[in-house]
């Protein structure tokens, strides 16, 4: 099955420490609602920050009406 791995982008002084955070109610998250994870997390960029959920396919649409990440792409 597919893979997608969502993303909230951070930008500013404070980036880094919002995804992290970001990435804490993510996981609360996913537990809470029995969406299966297959990563969650934090990275910083370049220019700004990520947190992520990587989660399958068909959870997707759940996942983002929920919590509105500013993007997605498929992973392996």
């Amino acid at each position: 099955m597919k893979k997608i791995k969502l993303i909230w982008d951070f930008f500013g002084e404070d980036a880094y420490e919002t995804a992290k955070h970001q990435a804490t109610h993510l996981e609360e998250y996913s537990k809470n609602a029995n969406v299966p994870l297959f990563g969650c997390g934090s990275e910083q960029k370049d220019s700004h920050s990520e947190a992520y959920l990587i989660i399958e396919e068909p959870q997707m649409i759940k996942v983002r009406d929920a919590l509105k990440p500013k993007r997605g792409e498929y992973v392996d």
